[in-house]
């Protein structure tokens, strides 16, 4: 009886594990590190339409892969940029910007994923929605993102872009002024990111 139990059983116990196998090796959750970082933020003024770019930052994400190289998922986003490393062509800009986000007390800008979902559109080409927690000059907020993504199984490597409308008054940034507020900048602005990943 005890062998013809174990007959029965051992076969069984393989299937299953085989199984679990087999999905636990098709679809892997693979960690990602940012390569390169590419932050433009734009908006106007009384004078004239400004920019200030940073090219430093960090950022950690990590998404689910299946057995034909396609991304299915996200499961990790996070992304750190020191908000002094955005300079624009004007010095007296860049002062009156970091005095506005309080830089002193919040060195950072910074977002955190909550939920997000990855939809295919062609190739190795994907449409990325997240939500997460957004901070600005200490304040945080709800915010969703959507993006465009590239996978490239040869290097392994996943480049997303996209761009981010808001308001300063939305994190309770006061839009800054130069020349004693006779040039004042306007309250919309606009983060455009372009981030390399790298496995």
């Amino acid at each position: 009886m005890k062998k013809l139990l174990l007959r029965k059983f051992v076969p069984g116990s393989l299937l299953l594990i085989a199984g679990i196998f087999y999905f636990s090796s098709a679809n892997a959750q693979v960690p990602f590190q940012s390569k390169s970082v590419a932050i433009s933020l734009t908006g106007t003024s009384t004078l004239h339409d400004w920019e200030m770019k940073a090219g430093q930052g960090k950022s950690e994400s990590a998404f689910t892969i299946d057995a034909n190289n396609k991304i299915i998922a996200i499961s990790k986003l996070s992304f750190t940029l020191p908000a002094k490393s955005l300079k624009s062509e004007h010095t007296m800009m860049d002062k009156n910007t970091y005095k506005a986000l309080d830089t002193d007390k919040n060195p950072n800008i910074s977002f955190v994923l909550t939920s997000g979902t990855v939809t295919p559109t062609s190739n190795n080409n994907y449409q990325l929605h997240c939500v997460g927690k957004l901070t600005i000059a200490g304040t945080t907020k709800t915010t969703d993102l959507t993006a465009t993504g590239t996978y490239n199984p040869a290097d392994k490597t996943f480049t997303i872009t996209g761009v981010k409308a808001m308001k300063m008054t939305d994190y309770n940034v006061k839009p800054p002024t130069v020349m004693m507020g006779t040039i004042k900048t306007g309250n919309d602005i606009s983060i455009a990111y372009n981030v390399k990943f790298a496995h």
